[in-house]
This record gives C-alpha cells, sequence and structure tokens, in this order.
C-alpha cells in the first residue's frame, strides 16, 4: 500500500455585491511548493464562490491525494461534513424542497471520490496567513473578471 501524497488546501470565495461579481481562489501547498489557483465570474454568488473553489482545488490535484482543506465558509464545511448525506438520500433535496446550487455540490461530491480530504473552518480576517492570502486572491480574481 502506497502512501498518498499529503497537501493542504485553502479556499476562498469573494462576491461583491452578493449576487454580483464573484471571485474565488484556492491555494494548494506541498511540503516544497505553494500553487494559487483563482477564477472569475460575472454574475454569480458568494456561496457559489466557495464551491467552485473547492471544486477547482480538487480537480487540480495531480492524483490521489490526502488532503487537509481549509475553509471559513460554514456553508460550504457544513454541507460537506453535516448536510451532504441528507441532500443524496433525498436526490440533491433539501427537506424543504429544492437544494441551491445543487450543481456545484454534485460537482463537489464527485471530485471528493478522488481524494482522502479532512474538512476544516477557519475564521475569516483573522489570524491565517494562508486564508488572508486566499481571500486577496479571491478578490482580485474578481475585480479582474469584472
Amino acid at each position: 500500500m502506497s502512501i498518498l501524497p499529503q497537501v493542504t488546501i485553502y479556499t476562498d470565495g469573494s462576491c461583491e455585491p452578493n449576487p454580483g461579481a464573484g471571485g474565488w481562489a484556492a491555494l494548494l501547498l506541498y511540503p516544497d511548493k505553494q500553487i494559487p489557483l483563482s477564477g472569475a465570474e460575472a454574475e454569480t454568488t458568494n456561496n457559489r464562490m466557495e464551491l467552485t473553489a473547492a471544486v477547482e482545488a480538487l480537480h487540480a490535484l495531480p492524483e490521489r491525494s490526502q488532503v487537509k482543506m481549509y475553509t471559513d465558509s460554514q456553508y460550504l464545511k457544513k454541507g460537506i461534513t453535516e448536510w451532504m448525506p441528507g441532500w443524496r438520500e433525498r436526490n440533491w433535496k433539501r427537506k424543504g424542497g429544492k437544494l441551491a446550487n445543487v450543481d456545484l455540490w454534485k460537482a463537489l461530491d464527485q471530485a471528493l471520490k478522488a481524494h482522502d480530504v479532512d474538512w476544516y473552518w477557519v475564521k475569516a480576517h483573522a489570524t491565517s496567513q494562508h486564508n488572508n492570502r486566499v481571500d486577496q486572491l479571491a478578490r482580485e480574481a474578481m475585480k479582474q473578471g469584472t
């Protein structure tokens, strides 16, 4: 049994106004390098950008990896760690009906199958230098994409 490559990922999304122009960013941290990723959409929401950052980060990994995923989005973290099993059981619906961003939740669910991911929440705009960096990258992408 081979040992999986270790990668730490920080993700963030930004949208101003919300809904409006948005940007997403991820920072892939390997023992010997850092890889920043970012992108933008002209008309979106903050939650969509948070989800997009996670999906794009996982898609950027060249092989199955052991991932520590950090997000400042409770929506993203709770969606993955608490709510997703119920959505799957109800055919991607909430108890109250339609599930917002179902396309991205499904894409994230698929992307997670290729990796071993542990999720962590980090307070936004606080002491995490990597979280602050992805926040800055997401905001820059948002401004460049408009």
